[in-house]
């Protein structure tokens, strides 16, 4: 069948996108990117549904990247998909014995059936089928009362409080050691035998904590929910932009001038802007390798952007890409990404498997697209609640970078912080 792309009026934007996750429920791979209405980051749409799958692509380290150029060469359209924190094997030739109970792939893509674009007034519906007949089965679906996701879940930990500190503590001897400067270190919260039913959780999650760059996203019985801030690389022409985040404070939204001092404080802590500048520098160093020589460049450094459970300290980096630059060679050169590694790159990766408990996984990966042009957006996978729909498991990690000025405790209660929104979504 020829693909066919309609337009259709939209009156109510909120409800009709509530709609779209309900209707998207039915298709076994499916990835919803949702901008949550931010504009500071120049969204190309509010959100965007892609669901079913003509043909897809899937690799573990070792022949993924290749087989990822292979499978972008030959694309007739979008394609989305993820991109796994253990593609590092095949980077830099490093090993993951760690457990995971997730089960996501290294790499997976796939070519939607039906790609919707979801505007403030409008919907275009692209597939192969009737653009109608979806646009009428998603107005005609019924949006479920707004009750409670199921038994209250508190996610046990892989490390607790005192062993965390003490982990905190070997890192910060590496670092006297000149091992390295900053290291990213994650923990992981995890339930066993849960039941979940991942859009409805995710619709609440969303409630609670929306952010520029979440997304749902379901291959088969793997499900993410994810609700991050932070973008990790979007080209448009031969521009590539990179967003890091090192930086973090407490929201106070019921005391303004309590709030507004957490900011300043951020604003002008030396800690922070010393990681900050430390994955800048690691960021440049990174588009360097794919950029025009003179045009990689740093703008709004250390930018303090607010979002309902945090401030975050964000800056940005861009560049004007080299010629004929394959896609599988920019993501090599740059991923995994910076704020969730540290520096120098390898060790410090090397240092994670040592110390970490759990592998990453998608955790601190990417998401996103490849639009027909080859332009393409891929978001952190930070702030999300894993779900492994076969075996019942539930996985949240969070981390923080580890400096040798760290203090050990405060990085744990950050830790804390930054789960605040998942788990109060799983204790409901």
């Amino acid at each position: 069948m020829l693909t066919q792309s309609n337009y259709f009026a939209v009156d109510n934007f909120t409800e009709f996108r509530l709609k779209m996750l309900n209707w998207s429920n039915r298709f076994s791979i499916f990835c919803m990117l949702d901008n949550q209405q931010y504009s500071f980051n120049d969204p190309a749409f509010e959100c965007i549904l892609a669901a079913g799958c003509k043909k897809s692509v899937s690799a573990s380290a070792g022949n993924a990247f290749d087989t990822l150029q292979q499978f972008y060469n030959n694309r007739s359209g979008w394609i989305f998909g993820h991109l796994g924190y253990d593609l590092k094997n095949e980077i830099e030739a490093l090993g993951s014995e760690n457990p995971d109970g997730i089960g996501f792939s290294d790499m997976f893509f796939f070519e939607p059936e039906l790609v919707i674009k979801l505007g403030q007034k409008a919907v275009e519906i692209t597939g192969t089928g009737d653009p109608e007949s979806v646009f009428n089965a998603i107005e005609q679906e019924q949006l479920p009362p707004d009750t409670a996701t199921g038994s209250s879940i508190k996610p046990g930990s892989r490390f607790t409080r005192d062993s965390y500190i003490e982990t905190v503590k070997k890192i910060q001897e590496h670092i006297a050691r000149g091992d390295c400067y900053v290291l990213n270190f994650c923990q992981e919260f995890f339930a066993d035998n849960i039941l979940i039913k991942p859009v409805e959780v995710y619709k609440k999650l969303l409630t609670i904590s929306p952010n520029p760059f979440s997304a749902l996203y379901r291959v088969n019985e793997c499900w993410c929910l994810c609700a991050s801030p932070e973008r990790y690389l979007k080209k448009e022409g031969s521009s590539i932009l990179s967003q890091p985040i090192k930086g973090t404070a407490s929201r106070h939204l019921l005391d303004e001038l309590k709030d507004e001092a957490s900011r300043q404080h951020l604003r002008q802590s030396e800690k922070e802007k010393s990681e900050n500048v430390m994955v800048v520098d690691l960021v440049r160093n990174d588009l360097s390798k794919i950029c025009r020589e003179g045009t990689v460049n740093t703008r709004d450094l250390f930018g303090i952007y607010s979002f309902p459970q945090v401030h975050q300290m964000i800056s940005t980096v861009t560049g004007e890409l080299e010629k004929d630059m394959d896609f599988s060679a920019i993501i090599k050169a740059t991923f995994p990404m910076g704020s969730m590694t540290g520096a120098p790159k390898k060790r410090v990766m090397e240092l994670v498997e040592q110390y970490e408990r759990t592998k990453r996984g998608l955790f601190s990966g990417a998401i996103g697209y490849i639009n027909p042009d080859g332009d393409f957006d891929f978001n952190v996978v930070i702030r999300s609640i894993l779900y492994n729909m076969q075996n019942r498991y539930l996985s949240i990690q969070t981390g923080g970078a580890i400096t040798f000025y760290s203090d050990a405790e405060k990085e744990y209660e950050e830790c804390i912080l930054k789960a605040k929104a998942m788990m109060q979504v799983l204790e409901n």
